[in-house]
């Protein structure tokens, strides 16, 4: 893809944004509709053309990971068809009134919710991000670039193709959804220097392919980080829940940026739940890394050094340290984590309240596990990813992240005196 290709593919978005801006709920939400429908009726070729992807990045060595994150069978398929219908139900995130008053001489001024306008999205691995990533920019009335990895490029296509028909079906613009078809970094150069056309970039994937995407361009973008995640276990943490928060929290899916990476337990349980915690952990074939003291009361573990404390594994290892009470567990995570997600275990409202005003996370969960900061589980339908910055967005990524507002002034001949 020249040039020449990624100038038209960016104009002809901004034509779109310009059209999608005022289009109705209604209309947007029957895209969504239509984009699922579309979806349905090419399932089997999907099916067939992820497969062969799939096989050929298993015959080229890729890691046992991005197989995973690479493969849509069934349930994944059905996951994928879902959320564009969940995100269809969301209320509208478009026109609200966010503020307004009404002067002393009768100027009525209010802002409301507008959308951001072009966004593109440069991701890896997931095919699933291609159907997550249109829905929720279709929801909030954003034009879409989307531009997945190379592994992926034909299943993506596919996918692509089938929304862009379901979306024009339902009377929306037809390049309100656009993919580049083609592989290799030069397009995705050419995209970021698009700053006239596109207004917002959100990478997905490592932190090497976002650290490049924020420098390489002028165009705003919002990042996703590392996600180390941490679980503290207050002194006062019932210990059923906490077992079965941390194995939920680490085990139901490693790779995944808000599984569990670092377990903090306070000293005076430490004791009574780390062995019932070891024998959860290694059942289900995880690695365990402790600090002096854990390994004191685990002796057949592995050490944890520095460079743990500071790690997003995404594999099954589980890095443990005990720490003297609450005050140490909150500075321990605000110096190594990531501003991800964070949870701690406790029956005391006034620890969890403690824990909720100081740890610097953009999610905190109490009595709850890390997997649910995902966005779907918050009631957001569906999202583009989970932000560690602050501006624009923090946290998941759904429709409501995706608006900006304006200001809107009614007067009366109202004069500048």
């Amino acid at each position: 893809m020249n040039t020449r290709h990624v100038l038209v593919l960016a104009q002809q978005s901004k034509v779109a944004a310009n059209s999608l801006s005022s289009t109705s709920e209604s209309q947007r939400n029957l895209a969504l509709s239509k984009m699922a429908d579309s979806l349905e009726s090419v399932k089997h070729q999907v099916l067939e053309t992820n497969a062969q992807e799939v096989l050929v990045a298993r015959q080229n060595g890729q890691s046992d990971a991005l197989i995973k994150r690479l493969t849509i069978d069934d349930k994944v398929f059905k996951y994928m068809i879902s959320r564009l219908r969940k995100v269809a139900q969301y209320p509208d995130p478009l026109n609200r009134v966010l503020s307004g008053h009404t002067n002393p001489n009768g100027l009525q001024v209010y802002k409301k919710s507008v959308p951001l306008g072009v966004i593109g999205i440069i991701y890896e691995s997931r095919p699933n991000v291609t159907t997550d990533a249109a829905g929720v920019c279709i929801k909030s009335g954003n034009a879409v670039i989307l531009r997945g990895g190379s592994e992926a490029l034909q299943t993506n296509i596919l996918l692509a193709d089938a929304m862009i028909a379901g979306a024009v079906q339902a009377g929306l613009p037809q390049h309100a959804i656009q993919i580049i078809r083609t592989p290799g970094h030069d397009a995705v150069n050419e995209l970021l220097a698009m700053d006239e056309y596109i207004d917002v970039l959100i990478p997905r994937g490592g932190k090497d392919l976002i650290k490049r995407i924020a420098e390489g361009t002028r165009i705003p973008v919002i990042k996703h980080y590392d996600g180390i995640c941490h679980l503290y276990l207050a002194e006062d943490a019932d210990p059923a829940q906490a077992i079965e928060l941390v194995i939920n929290s680490k085990c139901q899916s490693v790779q995944v940026c808000n599984a569990l990476e670092t377990l903090l337990i306070d000293k005076n349980c430490a004791k009574q739940l780390l062995p019932l915690l070891k024998t959860a952990l290694v059942s289900n074939h995880i690695e365990l890394r402790g600090c002096a003291q854990t390994q004191k009361l685990l002796p057949d573990i592995y050490p944890a050094t520095e460079d743990d404390w500071h790690s997003e594994y995404l594999a099954p290892i589980l890095s443990i340290k005990i720490v003297n009470g609450i005050n140490e567990a909150i500075a321990h995570i605000n110096h190594y984590g990531s501003g991800h997600t964070d949870g701690i275990v406790t029956q005391s409202l006034a620890m969890a309240r403690q824990f909720e005003q100081q740890v610097d996370s953009a999610s905190v969960l109490i009595n709850a596990s890390t997997r649910l900061s995902g966005g779907g589980d918050y009631g957001l339908g569906s999202v583009i990813g989970i932000s560690t910055d602050k501006l624009h967005a923090r946290g998941p990524v759904g429709p409501d992240e995706l608006t900006t507002y304006k200001w809107v002034v009614y007067g009366n001949g109202h004069l500048r005196e």
